[in-house]
């Protein structure tokens, strides 16, 4: 299989999330417990690659790793949404707990408590990643 070809069978699995090809990418709260594999396809079709420094602009998408021990999601998910330029502007954000019954599970409940007091619309959780539950934020009629 050429390297374009196993590039473009990697990123699949960003595709289908709705990443797309090129974006701007920032990842938050990589640690050794990750879906490598979610990691790796998004980093294939972000267009820098996942970025994980603050630099001046605005995103295309966040990727968010949280866990309960990780601090304040509702500041979180406002950061997230600044990242991306707020809620009129196009923009993507992922957000992955632990799946229920892993260390560091938050419930549903809290993600939307912490979503509508941030200021995002209303996601559901889908089973996205190993031992990850995700919640696609979808901004500005993305």
């Amino acid at each position: 299989m050429a390297a374009s070809e196993e590039k473009e069978e990697l990123g699949d699995r960003a595709l289908r999330l709705g990443f797309e090809h090129g974006m701007v990418v920032r990842e938050e709260g990589y640690g050794d417990d990750i879906d490598l594999d979610l990691h790796d396809s998004v980093d294939s079709v972000a267009g820098q690659g996942l970025l994980d420094l603050d630099l001046d602009g605005v995103m295309d998408a966040v990727l968010l790793w949280f866990r309960a021990e990780d601090g304040e999601l509702t500041d979180l998910l406002a950061y997230a949404l600044d990242e991306v330029g707020g809620v009129e502007e196009r923009g993507l954000i992922w957000l992955l707990i632990p799946e229920s019954g892993r260390e560091g599970h938050v419930g549903p409940d809290v993600v939307r408590d912490a979503a509508r007091a941030a200021g995002l619309p209303a996601a559901r959780p889908a089973d996205v990643a190993e031992g990850w539950d995700g919640f696609r934020f979808t901004l500005g009629g993305r």
